[in-house]
């Protein structure tokens, strides 16, 4: 008989936090009622992730460990949903870790009909300065659900005032796999590919999307400045991927990104003193929006600190992904016919 959840966890590099992950994960089914197995994709790791995984799953739940060389977090996951067998998937980031009693929610709502869910992630914050920063700039950006946390459903034509992502993600596994069949990154190379919100764009589109507190999980960011930059850099990339679309509410704003980039770089060719006063107001602006709402003082002044960098990071992967938005398209276009070939044609 066919589990009834499969949970596929897409790893690259994340030995550190699996023993965790898991162990709260096979809590939180113990504690639902699902008949689970869990799929376990390596994207390519060093460190051994695979191994680390299977260790610190113990034999507690069925497993399938996939190994594939280092193509990216959509491919990690597209693969992973092949090789489920579960009537349901829950796709797992390999940081975020599942409160007990939150699969019970879930299979207690499937079963009155609710069947797609996205999970109420909050951000470690505690010693964590860019934790924090994560933390103010995802609940300011999706501060309809944040300012009021509840049980609540999305679809369409509201899909960007909600919060969602496929580090904790579930719904019947037919729906995710023709999602994610679809590949719909522009990108040539799938690595730098957003994996999940044109995917769950796609499910909302026939499934209404659900989330609530009830359905809550735990997630450890980068916690150095190295790995805070690297990974500004990357999603500056996946941002433009997954919302450099019209459909998206955050497209005028990415539209506007490059214009006022390219400004800025060019005057402070001629006047370098322009760079730090564009810096100085980006950081006053930060500031002024999270006091706006509410944010702690603490909060603010880490805002402050940190926007600058996350812009420049941010900013560097937005136009690392244009270059590769352009590669693509001209890869993409027929050859041009010569002057003969088009005089014979």
């Amino acid at each position: 008989m066919s589990p009834t959840l499969s949970v596929v966890i897409p790893v690259y590099n994340e030995a550190p936090h699996l023993a965790a992950t898991i162990d709260l994960l096979v809590e939180a089914i113990d504690r639902s009622g699902f008949d689970a197995e869990l799929v376990l994709v390596d994207d390519g790791s060093t460190d051994g992730s695979a191994q680390a995984g299977a260790a610190a799953l113990s034999e507690r739940l069925p497993l399938s460990v996939v190994e594939q060389p280092n193509r990216g977090r959509f491919h990690a996951v597209r693969e992973g949903l092949r090789r489920a067998k579960g009537l349901n998937v829950l796709v797992l980031g390999a940081r975020v870790r599942l409160r007990p009693e939150s699969l019970a929610f879930v299979r207690e709502r499937q079963q009155a009909g609710e069947l797609v869910w996205t999970g109420h992630v909050h951000i470690h914050t505690v010693g964590n300065l860019y934790g924090t920063f994560l933390n103010v700039l995802t609940e300011i950006a999706w501060s309809d659900y944040f300012d009021h946390p509840r049980t609540v459903s999305f679809g369409l034509e509201d899909f960007d005032r909600y919060p969602k992502g496929s580090g904790c993600f579930v719904a019947p596994r037919e729906l995710l796999v023709e999602a994610f069949d679809d590949l719909p990154t522009r990108y040539a190379d799938v690595r730098h590919a957003n994996d999940d919100a044109p995917m769950l764009r796609r499910v909302a589109a026939s499934r209404r999307i659900h989330v609530s507190p009830s359905f809550a999980s735990d997630y450890v960011p980068r916690a150095t400045f190295r790995t805070f930059i690297k990974h500004s850099i990357h999603r500056g990339s996946v941002l433009l991927d997954g919302h450099g679309r019209r459909e998206s509410r955050f497209f005028p704003y990415i539209l506007a990104f490059y214009p006022s980039s390219a400004a800025v770089v060019i005057a402070s060719t001629f006047r370098p003193r322009v760079l730090p006063i564009a810096a100085a107001a980006t950081s006053v602006v930060a500031g002024i929006v999270a006091a706006s709402h509410r944010r702690s003082r603490f909060e603010v002044v880490t805002v402050v600190a940190l926007t600058p960098v996350w812009m420049a990071a941010l900013g560097a992967g937005l136009w690392r992904g244009l270059g590769m938005l352009a590669a693509a398209r001209l890869r993409s276009r027929p050859p041009v016919a010569s002057r003969g070939e088009r005089e014979w044609s």
